[in-house]
């Protein structure tokens, strides 16, 4: 059976779940799940809020926020991010469960955008979806084509800082003209941000956000970064 957005998002909050194994190199404990339910099967990704390292500039529940980035891709009509949940019933506790992509992971935004133009406007519309969410771990390696030659974003817990610290590698397209389709995608959210989302982030983060999408609206060209220096590390 195929899959589609309902049956995903049945599977990740309704499925039972088995964990697979540990996900190596990544900043948080981060596993492989399978996913069942009656004959529907899948799989994801789960990233426990115990198994996340501290950090100075975010509050424990990073989980909150790849859920975030999975509701304003939606919000705005995008489809870049994974489904994407929260679930207290996890194996490990509480945490994020993402529908896992099937890919070729020798690929990444590098190789992808350099070797096919194709996908010039997907990058583009994640440019301005990473500075709309503030992202500040945009690597090379958090942008995947699906085995479907979608361009899906991942890795999405560092995102939504009332301070602006975007970092990404997506830099190819600074200074390009929005497409008007993507600013009539992105207006509604300059005056208000919807309750789901909202209710993830705080106050501040959400009056941030607004005022990002309207510095987007008014320039109407895609970010630029002056200092040079707004990259992650590492690249990939």
């Amino acid at each position: 059976m195929g899959s589609t957005p309902e049956r995903e998002l049945r599977l990740l909050t309704e499925g039972g779940l088995e964990l697979v194994g540990q996900i190596v190199r990544s900043s948080n404990e981060t596993f492989l799940v399978n996913l069942s339910l009656g004959e529907q099967t899948g799989q994801a990704v789960y990233k426990p809020v115990a198994g996340e390292r501290p950090l100075s500039d975010f509050p424990p529940g990073l989980h909150r926020r790849e859920r975030a980035a999975y509701l304003l891709s939606e919000e705005l009509g995008w489809g870049l991010v994974p489904p994407t949940v929260i679930r207290e019933d996890a194996p490990l506790g509480e945490g994020s469960l993402q529908w896992f992509v099937d890919c070729d992971f020798r690929e990444h935004y590098f190789t992808i955008s350099s070797e096919d133009p194709s996908t010039h406007p997907d990058m583009a519309r994640m440019a301005l979806f990473d500075y709309l969410a503030n992202n500040t771990d945009r690597k090379s390696g958090h942008v995947l084509r699906g085995n479907d030659k979608r361009i899906w974003g991942i890795d999405h817990g560092l995102c939504f800082s009332a301070i602006f610290k975007l970092r990404t590698v997506i830099w190819d397209f600074a200074g390009e003209p929005i497409p008007e389709a993507l600013l009539a995608d992105i207006a509604p959210l300059a005056s208000a941000v919807p309750a789901a989302l909202a209710e993830l982030l705080d106050g501040d983060e959400v009056s941030a956000l607004q005022r990002r999408t309207q510095r987007m609206l008014d320039g109407a060209i895609l970010p630029v970064d002056l200092t040079g220096s707004r990259y992650p590390w590492p690249l990939v």
